[in-house]
């Protein structure tokens, strides 16, 4: 009978020169197939049919455990018949390759026919040579864990030494575990890749339901519920809400789905054209209107007759030009620059913003006959961070366009997507592409790493509480609360918070950034903004006067 042992063997022991030339000829020849083979059955296959042919260890065969039920199986072989390979299946312990499986350690069987563990499961004893058979299984090792056993005949009065083939055996098995291991890190990173592109699939294939826009979170589907009640009709929309959250999209889609939509589609932000070319924008001009008008020119409200005209940032259009254009919903005419012609057009305007049009009203910077006009119906997109579950999505459409955009095979690592699920997205969607994209061109080895994630979210902190043009100088939140708590009464408050270079660090400013973290409970990004500070300048100044975040 046969023994189970922990038999190491050093190269010294190995015999003649010339089976330790067959030994370097096989272990190379692996070697390569390892290097260059696409996948693990060429390889592993491969190097069991050079022991065979090369060192007469027959018959060779892989077992790995089954992942649905443990049970020892064999993968990959040579010189067995699909038949055989069939039967040979362990349970564990069972057997002489089970023992191996569980113990971890290898066993020699010096004859076949005489030790009782020895099952002649896979192949039948007729088969065989005549004479002495031997049997021996090696233990696949993953450091300290046995994920397989490496098995073979060969036949024992023979002039090849054994403990020649136990070394080569020994080495072929750490060979196949790192052929095993890189295989299950492929599989598994393909694997979470289909996973990931069926979810993208099935988002991309609700997009006709959502009409073209990504996301499935309520706050979504309100906004669309909405633009789906209004598409049809003539009536104006106003869509508000911060800047990165798709309104120019929105609007597409109420074009796309009204009777308009074989008509022109016309889109000009008011903020981007400078105020004197404005007006020749968006109403024409006639020759000769002003230096440098050699001819007629139709204005985007005429060439957009039938159709619709979408005007972004509608907030910064001046004051003169918000009665033109209130003469334009009102009359639908429209009277170029120079001319004296009312020109008839039909024309549906939707609006978007993402400043509070209330309060300009207030502020006596926008019309309120012009706000009424335009807001018949209001539509609010949310931000991304109310877009519960959006993120992912979008995350991983974006990822799939910056793949194919910079010819790159990148996926998200552990990790990744819960952190961009959990941060606040100031700069909403047109943010989370721009991270995304960045992340792509700086991942190593094609995986984005929480490492890469973190890098990218600490540049943009310095915009976590960002200020739009046109903007107050304070975020609606930190106002609010400044409204709602009393004053801070210190004077240094006022002298602090004018913004200084960072040498100018005074110790008198310390009662005031104290009073300003009290006041935001701890929040040095809100006590910063109370004082009139960066971030970066707050952090700077407690750093100087040694405070703490409590005093």
């Amino acid at each position: 009978m046969g023994k189970l042992t922990p038999l190491l063997l050093s190269a010294n022991e190995t015999s003649e020169a010339d089976n330790g030339s067959s030994d370097l000829t096989v272990l190379h020849e692996a070697a390569k197939m390892i290097g260059y083979s696409a996948t693990p059955e060429i390889s592993i296959t491969g190097s069991l049919r050079l022991m065979s042919q090369m060192l007469g260890l027959n018959r060779g065969r892989v077992l790995l455990p089954c992942a649905s039920d443990a049970t020892l199986r064999i993968r990959y072989s040579y010189g067995l018949t699909d038949a055989e390979r069939k039967r040979g299946q362990y349970r564990n312990g069972e057997g002489i390759s089970g023992q191996v499986m569980r113990t971890g350690q290898l066993a020699v069987i010096q004859n076949i026919d005489e030790d009782p563990n020895y099952l002649f499961r896979t192949i039948d004893r007729a088969t065989l040579p005549q004479g002495v058979v031997s049997y021996i299984a090696v233990p696949i090792m993953d450091g300290d864990i046995t994920i397989g056993v490496l098995a073979v005949h060969r036949l024992r009065m023979r002039p090849r030494p054994l403990d020649a083939d136990l070394v080569i055996l020994r080495i072929l098995a750490t060979f196949i575990a790192q052929i095993i291991k890189i295989n299950n890190l492929i599989e598994e990173r393909t694997s979470y890749l289909q996973e990931e592109n069926q979810e993208l699939k099935d988002a991309l294939q609700n997009q006709h339901s959502n009409h073209g826009i990504l996301g499935e979170s309520p706050a979504v589907r309100d906004a669309l519920q909405q633009v789906s009640r209004v598409a049809d009709t003539p009536v104006t929309v106003l869509l508000t809400g911060e800047s990165g959250t798709g309104k120019e999209r929105f609007s597409q889609i109420l074009h796309l789905n009204s009777a308009r939509q074989d008509r022109p589609f016309l889109a000009v932000n008011c903020a981007a054209i400078p105020e004197q070319l404005l007006e020749s924008e968006l109403f024409g001009h006639e020759r000769g209107a002003f230096t440098g008008a050699s001819a007629v020119k139709q204005g985007k409200i005429e060439l957009a007759n039938g159709g619709t005209l979408f005007l972004d940032e509608i907030g910064d259009l001046d004051l003169e030009l918000q009665s033109k254009l209130l003469r334009v919903l009102e009359s639908q005419v429209v009277q170029r620059v120079g001319g004296v012609k009312d020109i008839p057009v039909d024309v549906r305007i939707i609006t978007a913003t993402h400043k509070n049009l209330q309060d300009a009203v207030n502020q006596g910077k926008f019309r309120l006959d012009l706000y009424y006009r335009l807001s018949v119906f209001p539509i609010h997109l949310p931000p991304l961070r109310e877009r519960t579950g959006d993120v992912r999505i979008l995350a991983r459409h974006f990822l799939l366009s910056a793949n194919r955009d910079y010819s790159r095979n990148t996926v998200f690592g552990q990790g990744v997507m819960e952190r961009l699920d959990s941060y606040n997205w100031p700069g909403n969607i047109r943010q989370l592409d721009n991270v995304i994209k960045r992340s792509v061109l700086i991942a190593l080895n094609g995986t984005i790493s929480i490492g890469d994630i973190e890098a990218i979210l600490r540049q943009e902190s310095a915009i976590n509480n960002h200020l739009e043009v046109g903007q107050a100088c304070m975020p609606p939140p930190v106002a609010a609360a400044l409204t709602a708590a009393p004053p801070i009464t210190h004077s240094a408050l006022e002298q602090v918070g004018s913004a200084r270079p960072y040498s100018w660090v005074r110790e008198d400013e310390s009662e005031a950034i104290y009073e300003a973290l009290r006041r935001t409970g701890g929040n040095k990004t809100r006590a910063a903004a109370i004082l009139g500070m960066t971030p970066r300048q707050f952090r700077y100044r407690m750093e100087k006067l040694g405070l703490k975040s409590s005093p």
